[in-house]
């Protein structure tokens, strides 16, 4: 009985606020470069409140279960394109939290540069690409449309607006810039997946391909939309949010962190900004945080003046 008792008391305290306060917040760094930056100003900003971090590198697709099972705590840039369905299964079924909605609205899609236009008539609308496939398709039978290792319903919008694309994977966003740089200074036509807020906008000039608008009826009822056998005959969704997720331990770990991570808000300049330090200005991740805080002095007593952290 005194042993059942022990372990009982050690399981208790194990999980109590206590035992949590004393692990590190961990902040999950993915793959591109405006949610690394900020990840480092967040982890930046927790550190001058003396809470320990930890950064954990993960993908678009483990993030879900390290948040879910407390190997992360921090996600701070879930896009609705990419990331919607995923992220609310979860906070329905209770395995991970809302942590804060940014002010920045985003956009996620086909993207090409604006020289394209010359070569396939009619862009920026989808049906252009039923006449013209073969300017994207690089000596092969179907163009292809470039993408990266996210969630999306490409393959299922292709065959539902009746394209012959095939979609190349790339390995992330960094590769995604090689290859926007690389053609555009080619001059060769181009399709790839694009977002914004993002680098790219200030600095070259292109266009989102305007499929049929979203409608989250294209998700689940083949019925609705320009093609009646299948889901996804639509684009992605245009002004989506952009949000924080957070771990269910996070505020027994810190309060303090999660009230710091719940007001870290930003607009559209500021996760452009983040972007455009590192694929733009080619700073390492350190310094474009570093200059990053440096461009936002002003906003920082605000994310830091909280009850829980004095």
């Amino acid at each position: 009985m005194k042993l059942s008792a022990c372990i009982i008391t050690s399981m208790l305290l194990a999980n109590s606020p206590i035992a949590l306060s004393n692990e590190p917040v961990k902040l999950l760094s993915l793959d591109w470069s405006s949610q690394q930056v900020l990840t480092r100003v967040l982890g930046e900003l927790l550190m001058q409140k003396n809470i320990e971090i930890e950064y954990v590198h993960t993908d678009a697709t483990s993030q879900w279960y390290k948040l879910a099972h407390g190997q992360g705590d921090v996600q701070i840039e879930v896009w609705e394109g990419t990331m919607a369905t995923s992220f609310l299964q979860l906070i329905h079924s209770g395995h991970v939290q809302e942590g804060a909605t940014h002010l920045a609205k985003t956009r996620e899609e086909w993207w090409y540069p604006e020289y394209v236009e010359q070569m396939c008539e009619g862009l920026p609308d989808w049906t252009a690409l039923k006449r013209c496939p073969k300017v994207f398709a690089e000596g092969k039978q179907r163009g292809i449309y470039y993408t990266g290792p996210w969630e999306k319903p490409d393959g299922a919008r292709i065959r539902a607006l009746g394209l012959e694309f095939d979609v190349v994977q790339l390995k992330g966003g960094d590769e995604i810039n090689q290859k926007i740089r690389q053609y555009i200074a080619e001059n060769r036509p181009l399709l790839i997946f694009n977002w914004s807020p993002n680098w790219v906008e200030a600095k070259y000039k292109g266009k989102f391909v305007e499929f049929p608008a979203y409608d989250k009826k294209c998700e689940d009822n083949p019925s609705w939309g320009v093609n009646p056998k299948f889901k996804w005959d639509c684009g992605n969704p245009v002004g989506g949010w952009l949000k924080t997720a957070i771990s269910n331990r996070l505020t027994d770990k810190s309060q303090c962190a999660a009230d710091i991570i719940r007001s870290f808000s930003l607009d559209n300049h500021q996760i452009a900004l983040a972007s455009m330090l590192v694929d733009d200005q080619n700073l390492s991740l350190a310094d474009a945080a570093s200059a990053w805080l440096e461009q936002n002095q002003a906003n920082i007593n605000t994310w830091l003046s909280h009850k829980s952290c004095q």
